[in-house]
């Protein structure tokens, strides 16, 4: 059984910092694109940053240069480290697991950025 196990989540002020990890399970984790992934209240749910199996990292424009995605192959556990935290960025985040026509989600974690 998949499981993508999301933590890290919580309030934080403005110019803040989070670091958000997922653990999996069930997959051989290696071989899989990890990705971050969040949905704000009544916005669709979009790409933060994923890191390929060999290591290559994408972010959106939103995220370059504050948000740094990576990943221990020996833990199974990919991390999403967020600097300078804007109200903006208030969200569910995702951990995204996919490769070729596989893909798994985790239930989410929820961070708040707000004075």
């Amino acid at each position: 059984q998949v499981q993508l196990v999301e933590s890290g989540g919580g309030l934080v002020q403005p110019g803040g910092s989070l670091r958000l990890s997922c653990a999996a399970s069930g997959i051989m984790f290696r071989f899989y694109t990890m990705g971050w992934y969040r949905q704000a209240p009544g916005k669709q749910r979009e790409l933060v940053a994923d890191v390929t199996s060999g290591g290559s990292t994408n972010y959106a424009d939103s995220v370059n240069g504050r948000f740094t995605i990576s990943r221990d192959n020996a833990k199974n556990t990919v991390y999403l480290q967020m600097n300078s935290l804007k109200p903006d960025d208030t969200a569910v985040y995702y951990c995204n697991a996919a490769r070729g026509y596989a893909g798994y989600w985790g239930k989410g974690t929820l961070v708040t950025v707000s004075s």
